[in-house]
């Protein structure tokens, strides 16, 4: 269906709104552990922001020629407000694909947040905007605007598969994709996480934790403890 290879789908089914605002406070520790530690982006898709970023929003998909960014400013245009632009550069750190021009782009529209596996360029700007931006480098040698690429279509970024749509989260941990489809149910899941290290603070704190779980472990994993 159209030009493989150099084509731009439009359609993203975004989840409901209320969903994605509880994904605005949820840890992405947190999220992975309701997810079985799976769908977390590898560490080297790390963000450039303060310790306090958190970003969270559907799916647009990109997927560029490595040192090409045309595509990039296409899905810039076309982003709706909460969107995260999602850049499958195939791992190259060879050139930064986003800088301070985009990047007050996106924030007069709105947009989340962009996370890319790839680099982008004008770290301290960024940084200094306060866009939540995470890449796996910082590379001062700009992007080529010739094509192609593809934008909502199914890519890779940092070892985790991701769709048009899917909810994308990132905090100082890193990021991790939740798919569409699933993310409601992953949401309570991730509460129950919550409300489950809620009550271990509260033990530690009044000193009525439980630990005795560690040797029982232990012991039925069959570890001797040797005095």
């Amino acid at each position: 269906m159209g030009n493989i290879g150099f084509r731009v789908f439009t359609r993203v089914e975004r989840p409901a709104v209320k969903l994605v605002e509880k994904y605005k406070r949820f840890a992405v520790a947190n999220i992975g552990d309701a997810m079985g530690r799976f769908q977390v982006m590898d560490y080297g898709i790390k963000t450039i922001n303060k310790p306090d970023v958190h970003m969270a929003g559907p799916a647009i998909t990109i997927r560029v020629r490595p040192g090409d960014n045309l595509m990039v400013h296409k899905a810039l245009d076309m982003a709706r407000p909460g969107d995260v632009l999602v850049v499958d550069a195939q791992g190259s750190t060879l050139n930064g694909l986003w800088g301070e021009i985009m990047t007050k782009m996106a924030m007069k529209k709105d947009i989340a947040g962009l996370v890319i596996d790839g680099g982008v360029r004008d770290a301290k700007e960024i940084n200094q905007l306060g866009f939540p931006v995470f890449t796996r480098a910082v590379i001062s040698a700009g992007g080529d605007k010739d094509g192609p690429g593809e934008i909502n279509i199914p890519i890779n970024c940092g070892g985790v598969p991701v769709k048009p749509g899917d909810l994308v989260v990132g905090n100082y941990d890193g990021v991790i994709v939740i798919p569409g489809k699933e993310a409601a149910e992953v949401a309570e899941k991730t509460e129950n996480i919550e409300k489950e290290e809620a009550r271990i603070f509260a033990a530690i704190e009044d000193g009525t934790i439980d630990r005795s779980w560690v040797d029982e472990n232990l012991k039925k994993k069959g570890c001797e403890l040797i005095e």
